[in-house]
């Protein structure tokens, strides 16, 4: 990733180019419909249930929401798309019947029967601990928390559950989203959305509450905890030492202190560092530990205080999921190739290869696309979205070949 720490992105970035024209030009000369209908056809051949009884939803005409859109095949939706040129299209449920012919069903007919496991992480909820920005604002001191998410989700999902086919892709503003494909997760029922998303949660509590990750001496010696200990870990010095410097400032410190099991410990370190407060955060987190260490050693059976350390590093770095979004059959989320509204980026596929090189900031807007095909001469010169439709192409392709196998589903609630 490029370091450009100056650079922000502003929720309203791009927002001036987007348009009913500009829109139907992008559905018609660039979104990737065939391997769109593939993916949610689950097959390269003729219309199958999965995707003539799936809902679509479509935004237009600055907030009019149509919901319950459904096609008879790929090239029906296309003809929609681009005809309406929607602001946003949202993606929702398969049902027991088309959802276009929802209104004239008898109640407790139309129901959802499957949908892709879905996550959805977004920055806005580390705002309790990032410093550079807040709100819709992000830059690329702070985007590695979505990278540390990626990681820590992706290989709970394959290595805990069994998962496969797995897409993640960019929210097209300040956050990520994951589609979890294979078969067996479609067929979860709401219980059971909950149950993974209980399971992958492990950030508890509102901002009044100062420790928010509390293990118990069984539960922290599950392979999930210790391989996010470790991914968290190779991240934390250079993602929140030094990028967010949350022991800077006394204000800042005293929400890490606040944490801390042992009275005594919180208020010398308190002393020294407001005494010298110009120490780095690396500094001070070291003397921390080693301050904690010491006393963890002396009391000998104090299991918070000798495991302070990793539960703080979780509590800041661990992935935080918005769990409605999983846990509900029927809820929608933002299709991949759709252009963000505030921010007039295309929300973007992102390889799991490519989870530390993906750059938010070198994703092309709807206006810089458009430039570019107006600047070509040639109507099939690629642009710079190329390379994302060549990522989904990849995963859509395989995932029409797969053979979904059964997960294993762990047991153990933290």
């Amino acid at each position: 990733m490029v370091d450009r720490d100056d650079e922000k992105m502003d929720v309203d970035d791009g927002t001036d180019e987007i348009s009913t024209i500009t829109l139907g030009q992008y559905y018609q000369r660039l979104f990737p419909f065939t391997d769109y209908f593939k993916w949610l056809n689950y097959s390269a051949s003729e219309a199958t249930r999965e995707f003539t009884h799936r809902e679509f939803s479509f935004t237009i005409n600055d907030g009019v929401y149509l919901r319950y859109q459904s096609f008879k095949d790929g090239t029906e939706l296309q003809r929609e798309v681009v005809r309406l040129a929607p602001s946003k299209i949202d993606i929702g449920a398969v049902f027991t019947a088309a959802p276009k012919h929802a209104k004239s069903l008898q109640p407790g007919v139309f129901k959802p029967v499957s949908k892709e496991l879905v996550f959805d992480i977004d920055m806005t909820d580390y705002d309790e601990v990032r410093t550079c920005c807040s709100g819709g604002e992000i830059c690329h001191k702070c985007w590695p928390f979505m990278t540390v998410a990626m990681h820590v989700v992706d290989q709970a999902l394959r290595e805990d559950f069994g998962f496969t086919q797995i897409m993640w892709a960019y929210s097209g503003r300040r956050g990520v989203h994951c589609w979890v494909c294979d078969e067996r997760a479609r067929q979860l029922d709401d219980p059971g959305r909950r149950a993974v998303a209980g399971y992958l949660g492990m950030v508890r509590g509102g901002a009044e509450q100062s420790k928010k990750v509390t293990l118990s001496q069984r539960s922290g010696k599950h392979p999930h905890v210790i391989r996010s200990a470790k991914i968290v870990e190779d991240y934390f010095e250079e993602l929140l030492l030094v990028g967010q410097e949350i022991l800077l400032t006394r204000e800042r410190w005293t929400k890490v202190l606040a944490a801390l099991p042992d009275e005594e410990v919180r208020k010398q370190l308190d002393a020294k560092w407001t005494k010298n407060p110009d120490r780095s955060s690396v500094d001070k987190w070291s003397e921390m530990v080693d301050a904690v260490d010491r006393r963890a050693s002396k009391r000998n059976t104090a299991y918070g205080l000798a495991t302070f350390e990793r539960d703080m590093m979780l509590q800041l770095a661990y992935p935080r999921l918005d769990e409605n979004v999983t846990t509900h059959l029927n809820h929608l989320l933002k299709s991949p190739f759709c252009i963000h509204p505030k921010t007039g980026r295309v929300c973007t596929p992102i390889a799991s290869d490519q989870f530390d090189t993906f750059d938010p900031f070198a994703v092309p807007s709807l206006g810089q696309l458009l430039r570019e095909l107006n600047a070509s001469q040639d109507a099939t010169a690629p642009t710079s979205i190329a390379q994302y439709v060549n990522v989904f192409k990849e995963f859509v392709s395989t995932l029409c070949k797969s053979q979904d196998v059964k997960p294993t589903l762990p047991s153990l609630e933290f």
